[in-house]
């Protein structure tokens, strides 16, 4: 009887055409819905001229434009863009690796050299950009010493860390086996080294087009970022309007490309075997070891003032550094600048944090937002943050208005990323557990979702803060205008006051030590919990 009850049942009728197909139309409407909607909004905007056509250009004249420029004019700049990004990522890459490498082989040279390179790197790239337009002018010198600095760095970082750290079990087998030095290089160093390295060359690569864009916009007479310079002061934002899109697909380009040679050359399971050896402590005379170079340097650096082998007005001895530093800090002209540029800081963290924190839970929680509004948001990222400063001062003009919009955009992707990676790579289990207890949208978030995902938000905010820092020197060098330590960089510059330019670059350096400091004293005092 059950078997015959079973077989009388009717038979589930397959599914059909539409339902079958309908998730994968989803998947391919859904991604179109804000980019087709926000072309909407500008046709109409245009169209009813709602703003004016100087500010926001109808998109027939953007393709006009596009189509004029590719003609000629856009691949000429855009070609020369591109070699100074090739020989600068040459000379970058191989001198990072060079100096990772032996910094990663030789533990004296690392206690030599590191603590001072690293102390260097704490300057970002765009704070040396007034120094190096002293020393080297404005012609293309400049623009290749300013992208050896952004790659060699993380570069070199990373290949010390792939070098140094190359499985310590696998040493100790090298070590019994007695392999030569050169088989040692080729069958351990190298493979166990490569993917950090590629990691180096993957960051170096980004920092190095936004680098170039950035010095293109403040001193270039080609480029695209010249092209974006030019069309700005002829408010001819068609012309912005498409450099813009065609940085964000070079970005893409690269990403991809980067990404695509990182899992044809790294085709082994890495991060398994991978084993992070800490150093020991300083002892005794390794203790004295890396102060030996910046003591070295500052050395050279006032024998080479006071026996007048670089003009004076170029190299100013250190300690009219020092003079310089306590006189701007007593009268109060520097700190003023830095009040002033850290109050930009942190209200376009505010901002631009906030909402990248907002965003990255609705996509993380909700996969129908990250359908709708995911590849739009990835696509805008893949934009090098300086690309927007022509378009956002033509649109807010040089007041705090647009200084707070360019840090809130610099502050808002990586908070963006880090949560939204985070929440959505909880574990199910917590899924599970919310709809047993019936929790509310509020409780899952307080109990479940942001304790879990708090090592990576707050790995994402100490990022946007470093770059909400980095934002604000960017914004005041393109819109100088009531101070800030970066405009005063700048009016320093062009006054030739090397004594100030240093100074600043120091106080930026330090400031930016300081808020990656408070922003790891946060990242751990939030997550103490995971390590009670």
């Amino acid at each position: 009887m059950a078997r015959e009850s079973l077989l009388s049942l009717p038979l589930a009728a397959p599914p059909s055409k539409n339902r079958r197909t309908w998730p994968s139309l989803s998947h391919r409407v859904l991604p179109w819905i804000l980019p087709l909607g926000l072309f909407a909004l500008w046709w109409l905007a245009a169209r009813n001229q709602w703003m004016s056509e100087q500010i926001l250009p109808a998109p027939s004249l953007v393709w006009n434009s596009a189509i004029e420029l590719s003609q000629g004019e856009l691949w000429s700049h855009l070609w020369i863009s591109l070699q100074r990004l090739f020989w600068g990522l040459l000379a970058g890459v191989a001198a990072g690796a060079v100096l990772g490498a032996a910094l990663g082989f030789s533990r004296r040279l690392e206690r030599l050299i590191f603590p001072t390179f690293a102390g260097l790197a704490q300057v970002p790239t765009l704070a040396w950009i007034p120094l190096f337009m002293v020393f080297f002018g404005i012609g293309e010198t400049l623009k290749l010493v300013v992208l050896v600095k952004a790659i060699v760095v993380p570069v070199t970082l990373h290949t010390l860390v792939g070098v140094r750290d190359a499985q310590p079990k696998l040493r100790e087998a090298a070590a019994v086996l007695r392999l030569p030095p050169r088989l040692l290089i080729r069958r351990l160093v190298l493979p166990a080294a490569l993917p950090a390295f590629m990691a180096g060359v993957r960051l170096a690569l980004a920092a190095g087009w936004t680098s170039l864009l950035a010095v293109e916009l403040l001193a270039s007479s080609e480029g695209i970022g010249y092209l974006m310079v030019w069309a700005r002061q002829l408010f001819m934002l068609d012309i912005v309007f498409v450099c813009i899109v065609v940085i964000g697909l070079i970005g893409v380009a690269m990403d991809r490309g980067i990404g695509l040679l990182d899992r044809k050359l790294v085709h082994w399971p890495h991060p398994a075997t991978a084993e992070i050896r800490r150093g020991p402590r300083y002892e005794g005379w390794q203790r004295v070891q890396p102060w030996l170079l910046p003591l070295g340097l500052f050395a050279l650096w006032q024998l080479a003032v006071d026996q007048q082998w670089v003009d004076a007005n170029i190299l100013v001895s250190p300690l009219a550094v020092l003079e310089a530093t306590k006189n701007g800090l007593l009268d109060g002209t520097l700190i003023s600048g830095m009040a002033l540029s850290l109050g930009r800081t942190l209200g376009g963290l505010l901002i631009g944090g906030g909402l990248g924190l907002v965003l990255g839970l609705l996509l993380g929680l909700s996969r129908t937002s990250e359908r709708v509004l995911g590849p739009t948001l990835a696509a805008l990222r893949q934009i090098a943050i300086f690309a927007w400063v022509p378009l956002l001062t033509a649109w807010f003009g040089l007041g705090e208005l647009a200084k707070w919009v360019f840090v809130a955009l610099a502050a808002f992707f990586p908070l963006f990323v880090a949560t939204q990676r985070s929440v959505a790579n909880l574990s199910p289990q917590l899924n599970e557990a919310a709809q047993v207890l019936r929790l509310s949208l509020a409780q899952r978030l307080r109990r479940l979702v942001l304790p879990g995902a708090a090592p990576g938000i707050f790995a994402g905010l100490r990022l946007s803060l470093i770059y909400a820092w980095l934002g604000t020197i960017g914004a005041e060098y393109f819109m100088p205008s009531n101070g800030g330590i970066g405009s005063q960089m700048i009016g320093a510059q062009q006054l030739l006051r090397m004594d100030l330019i240093m100074a600043g670059m120091l106080l930026v350096g330090l400031t930016g030590a300081l808020l990656n400091l408070i922003g790891q004293r946060l990242e751990i005092r939030a997550t103490r919990w995971r390590h009670a």
